[in-house]
C-alpha cells in the first residue's frame, strides 16, 4: 500500500466516523481540494460497523466515476477490480472482491429497483450532491426510505463542496453536519467587459491569448456547449504558441481524449482546455492555474404546455461560478477571468436550479411506478418533483403503456425500466424487437441518446436520421470500426465507436427481457423504411403530417418546421426525433418519414374516429362527413355515406339552435298556446317556460322525439306545434290553463272576444264598447291576479280607449268618449247609463232587450 499524502479531510475523518457510528447519517462539506471523494471511502472501508459490506460511491460523471476508482485502487497499491472498482453504462470493473464501488447515479437506481435493501452494502456516499441532478434526487429519495422500511443500518454520507447543509441535514433526520476547508490557493477574479456586439467565441478566444501572455500555468476555458467548443476550437488552432496545447473536454468524448484534457501538460508545455460544465467538480484539470469563464451554462428546459424540453443557454448562478473559480486555485494561486462586469456579478442568482425543476421527469416517473409509488409526496425530497410536468410525464407513460388507467406500472413499464434507458428509447426497443428490428432500435437509441453524429450537429443541412443510422448499421457484427473503414470527414470515428458499444449492451439486454419472447433481438427486416416507425415508437407526441405550405403539424398539436431546405420537406408524414421547441413553431432538427400504412396498422387503436352532420344552409341539407384522427393529425376527412339517423336528426335539431325557432311549422293557434304557457310561467314556475330563446337550447329535450325518422327540414312541415306544446303539459294542467288563461272573454253581447297573451299590454282584448255594456268590472284571469286589459273600439274598429279598470272608465271617461262618438255615430247607441244599458253587436239593441 502507498503513503497516503496528508489531506485536508483528514482532520474531520474521526468526527464523521463518530457520526456515522452513533447516528448513521452525516453531511459532509469540504471545499474543493480538501480530497473528500478518494480519502473518506478509504478512511471509513475498515470500520467495525463495515464488517463483511461493501460502500457505493456515487458520482455525477462518468469520467469522474472511473478517475475517482483509479486513484483509490492507486493508493491501494491495486488494480482496478480489486478492492475498488467501478461501474457506469457500457462499462464496469468490479470483481467478488470489490468493497468500494464507484457508480454513476443512474446505476444506483438500477441497484435499488433490482435489491431495495441493498444487501451487502454497508454506506452509501453521494458525491458532489450541490449539482442536484435528477438522479442524485431520486437515488437519495429511494435509498432514504430504503433505510426506514428495510436497513435500519444503512449508513448515508451526503458530500458537496457548495450546499446548503441545514435541509439537507433535516432530510436525514437532523444528521450532523461536519465541514472540512480545503487546500485552495489564492484566486484573482478578473471581470473582462464584453459588448453585446462581441460574439461570445471572438470575446473567448481574445481572453485566452491576453490570459497567456499576462499569466503561467495552463488555462481551463467554461464554455456552454459542444457547438462552443468547436467554434473556438477553430478559432484557436494554430494560433497559439508552438508550447500551448489545445484539448476539448466534454462529456462525449473518448475516455482516452478526456484523461488527455485533465492530466497535467509535459514538461516545458501548457494547456488550454476547452470544457463545458463537466470539469467544475470531480474532475481537476491538473496544472490550470487560469480559468477563464464564459458565465454561461446550458440546460434542457421543459415544457409542460408543449410536452417537450429545448436547450437554453443561460447565465450560470454564483454558486457555479464559485466552483469554476476555484479550480484555478487547486494546486497554486492563480487567477479566474470572469467575462462580465462587476455589476453584472451583483445580479447573478445564488445558486443553479435543481435539475429536478428544470427537467423532463418522465424517467423519474416510471422510476417511482417500479419502486411501488403512485404519488411523489410518499418520498422525501428535497425540491418536490413540480406537478406540471410531472403530470406530463405520467400521460406519457401512460400512452407509452408503461402505466395501467390506475397508474400502476404494467408488465410492459417494466422491462422498460429493466432497460435503464429513458423511457422513450425503452419502448422503442421493446417494440422493435417484436418486429424483428432489435439491432435497428438499439442502434437507433444510440444515436437518439447521444449528441448528433455529424460534427455540424442536427441543425446542419441533413436532417434525416436514416443517413445516420446507415452508418452504424452499415458496421453490423463488428466491435468496433475497422482499420480502413471509411467514414464521412464530417463523423467523430470515437463518437461512432461508443455508439456501437452502448447499442451492443442493449441488444444483450433486450436478451434479457422476457426470454419467453420468441423475438429476434438481432433481426433487421428492413430497417431503413421502418426507421421512422422506429422514432415514432419513442416520440408517439412527434408524430407529425405536412400541412399544404411545408409546414408541420404534430400529433401534440404543435407546429413545427424545418429551419433550412430538406429532402424530407416532401415527406406526408414524419417522426420526429429531436424539435427545438422555440418560438410558436418548434424548429425541426432530426427526424424520418413514416408512412401512412404503418401509421394505419400501428397506431389503429390510437386513431378517433368522429362523424358529424350539419346542416347546410345553403343546399337546404344535412351534410355527413366522417373524420379519423391521430390526436391534432386529420388522417381522413371525407363525406359519410351513410350517416346514422340519430346524427341526421342532431343536425336538424342543430338548425333550430342556430336559425332559431322560425324555421319551425308555427301558426296562429301554436303561437298563441305557448304565448298562453309562457303567461302562466310568470305566474308559478310549475308551468314549463316555453319561450322561443329557451325552447330553442333545450330542442333535444321537447323536439328530438317528434323528429325520428326526418331527414331534410322540410320534414318539419309534419309537426304540430300545438300538439307537443300541449303535451309538455298534463291533464290537470291542461284544465288548468284553459280555465286561468282562456283563449277568449265572454262579453255581455254575446260575442266570444280572442285573448292576446302576446305583447307589452299582454294579455288584453279587444272588443267594440257597445258590446261591453253593462259589464260592471274588468275580466281577471290568471288565479284573478291579472286584469285583462280591454282595448276599447269605435264601431268602426278604431281603438277609442284602453283600460285595465272598466268601472272606473264607467264613470270617469265615458262621458267625454260618448259625447265624441255619438258625434260621428249618431245612429248608434250611446246610452246616458252604460252600467245598465244593454250591449250590442248592432248599431242599436233589439227593442225588446232595451
Amino acid at each position: 500500500m502507498m503513503t497516503r499524502p496528508l489531506m485536508p479531510i483528514d482532520e474531520v475523518i474521526p468526527e464523521l466516523k463518530v457520526a456515522l457510528s452513533t447516528f448513521g447519517a452525516a453531511v459532509l462539506t469540504a471545499e474543493p481540494g480538501a480530497g473528500k471523494t478518494t480519502r473518506v471511502p478509504l478512511e471509513l472501508l475498515n470500520e467495525p460497523w463495515m464488517k463483511g459490506q461493501g460502500m457505493i460511491l456515487l458520482e455525477p460523471r462518468r469520467l469522474a466515476a472511473r478517475s475517482a476508482a483509479a486513484y483509490m485502487a492507486k493508493q491501494l497499491g491495486e488494480p482496478i477490480g480489486e478492492t475498488v472498482g467501478y461501474r457506469i453504462r457500457t462499462e464496469s470493473r468490479v470483481s467478488p472482491r470489490t468493497r468500494i464501488t464507484v457508480v454513476t447515479e443512474g446505476i444506483l437506481t438500477r441497484m435499488l429497483q433490482n435489491d431495495p435493501a441493498l444487501v451487502g452494502t454497508g454506506l452509501l456516499l453521494f458525491d458532489e450532491f450541490h449539482e442536484r441532478s435528477l438522479h442524485a434526487d431520486l437515488g437519495l429519495a429511494l435509498s432514504l426510505q430504503s433505510r426506514e422500511l428495510l436497513r435500519e443500518d444503512l449508513r448515508i454520507v451526503v458530500m458537496s463542496a457548495t450546499l446548503e447543509s441545514a435541509p439537507i441535514s433535516a432530510m436525514l433526520g437532523n444528521a450532523p453536519v461536519i465541514q472540512s476547508k480545503g487546500r485552495n490557493y489564492p484566486v484573482d477574479t478578473v471581470f473582462v467587459d464584453v459588448s453585446q456586439q462581441e460574439k461570445l467565441e471572438s470575446a473567448v478566444v481574445r481572453t485566452v491569448h491576453r490570459a497567456l501572455g499576462e499569466h503561467e500555468g495552463s488555462l481551463l476555458v467554461f464554455l456552454p456547449g459542444v457547438r462552443e467548443i468547436r467554434h473556438v476550437e477553430r478559432e484557436l488552432a494554430g494560433r497559439l504558441p508552438s508550447n500551448v496545447l489545445l484539448t476539448p473536454l466534454y462529456g462525449a468524448l473518448s475516455q482516452k481524449e478526456q484523461q488527455q484534457a485533465i492530466e497535467a501538460a509535459p514538461p516545458g508545455e501548457r494547456k488550454v482546455v476547452l470544457a463545458t460544465s463537466i470539469a467544475e467538480s470531480s474532475l481537476t484539470v491538473s496544472d490550470a492555474t487560469v480559468v477563464i469563464d464564459s458565465g454561461l451554462r446550458r440546460t434542457a428546459l421543459f415544457s409542460p404546455r408543449t410536452g417537450m424540453s429545448r436547450l437554453v443557454t443561460m447565465r450560470a448562478a454564483r454558486d457555479s461560478a464559485d466552483q469554476r473559480r476555484g479550480r484555478a486555485g487547486r494546486t497554486a494561486a492563480g487567477v479566474c477571468y470572469r467575462l462580465w462586469s462587476e455589476a453584472e456579478d451583483r445580479l447573478l442568482s445564488e445558486r443553479t436550479p435543481a435539475e429536478m425543476l428544470e427537467a423532463d421527469l418522465t424517467p423519474l416517473a416510471l422510476e417511482l411506478a417500479a419502486w411501488g409509488v403512485s404519488q411523489p409526496e410518499e418520498l422525501l425530497w428535497l425540491d418536490l418533483p413540480p406537478q406540471a410536468p410531472y403530470r406530463q410525464a405520467v400521460q406519457l407513460l401512460q400512452q407509452l403503456g408503461a402505466l395501467k388507467s390506475s397508474l400502476v406500472i404494467s408488465t410492459h413499464g417494466k422491462q422498460m425500466a429493466g432497460l435503464g434507458l429513458h423511457p422513450r428509447l425503452a419502448h422503442m426497443l421493446l417494440r422493435g424487437r417484436e418486429l424483428g428490428l432489435g439491432t435497428a432500435a438499439c442502434r437507433l437509441a444510440a444515436l437518439l441518446e447521444e449528441r448528433d453524429l455529424f460534427k455540424g450537429g442536427a441543425a446542419g443541412s441533413n436532417c434525416d436520421l436514416r443517413s445516420r443510422l446507415a452508418i452504424l448499421m452499415s458496421l453490423q457484427g463488428e466491435e468496433g470500426i475497422r482499420d480502413g473503414f471509411h467514414l464521412p470527414n464530417d463523423i467523430d470515428r470515437a463518437d461512432v465507436q461508443r455508439m456501437i458499444r452502448a447499442s451492443q449492451q442493449w441488444e444483450r439486454a433486450l436478451s434479457y427481457v422476457n426470454q419467453d419472447d420468441q423475438h429476434d433481438v438481432q433481426g433487421q427486416s428492413d430497417w431503413e423504411s421502418c426507421c421512422g416507425l422506429l422514432v415514432s415508437f419513442a416520440y408517439p407526441d412527434r408524430i407529425a403530417r405536412r400541412r399544404a405550405d411545408g409546414r408541420y403539424l404534430l400529433r401534440s398539436g404543435r407546429g413545427a418546421v424545418f429551419g433550412m431546405q430538406q429532402h424530407l420537406i416532401v415527406e406526408e408524414f414524419l417522426a420526429i426525433a429531436e424539435v427545438d421547441d422555440e418560438g410558436v413553431e418548434g424548429r425541426i432538427m432530426l427526424a424520418a418519414p413514416l408512412a401512412e400504412k404503418q401509421l394505419t396498422t400501428h397506431y389503429l387503436q390510437e386513431m378517433k374516429e368522429e362523424k358529424s352532420a350539419v346542416w347546410d344552409e345553403d343546399t337546404g341539407t344535412v351534410r355527413a362527413r366522417v373524420r379519423v384522427s391521430l390526436g391534432a393529425i386529420v388522417m381522413k376527412d371525407q363525406p359519410d355515406p351513410a350517416p346514422s339517423d340519430e346524427m341526421i336528426v342532431q343536425a336538424l335539431l342543430n338548425s333550430v339552435k342556430e336559425y332559431g325557432m322560425d324555421v319551425l311549422p308555427w301558426n296562429t293557434k301554436s303561437r298563441q298556446l305557448q304565448a298562453r304557457i309562457s303567461f302562466m310561467h310568470t305566474l308559478d314556475n310549475k308551468w314549463p317556460n316555453v319561450l322561443d330563446e329557451v325552447l330553442a337550447k333545450s330542442v333535444e329535450e321537447w323536439l328530438a322525439p317528434y323528429v325520428t325518422g326526418f331527414r331534410k327540414r322540410s320534414d318539419f312541415k309534419s309537426l304540430s306545434l300545438t300538439m307537443i306544446l300541449e303535451n309538455m303539459l298534463d291533464w290537470g294542467l291542461m284544465q288548468e290553463l284553459n280555465e286561468e288563461a282562456p283563449t277568449h272573454l265572454h262579453v255581455p253581447s254575446g260575442s266570444k272576444i280572442p285573448v292576446q297573451y302576446d305583447g307589452p299590454q299582454a294579455p288584453y282584448a279587444a272588443v267594440r264598447l257597445q258590446e261591453v255594456f253593462g259589464m260592471l268590472e274588468t275580466p281577471r284571469i290568471g288565479y284573478s291576479r291579472i286584469s285583462i286589459i280591454l282595448h276599447l273600439l269605435s264601431p268602426a274598429n278604431r281603438p277609442v280607449q284602453v283600460t285595465s279598470d272598466l268601472n272606473s272608465f264607467w264613470k270617469n271617461t265615458y262621458f267625454d268618449v260618448k259625447k265624441d262618438l255619438k258625434g260621428r255615430y249618431p245612429k248608434h247607441y250611446w246610452p246616458d247609463d252604460p252600467m245598465e244599458a244593454v250591449a250590442t253587436r248592432k248599431v242599436r239593441p233589439d227593442a225588446k232587450k232595451s
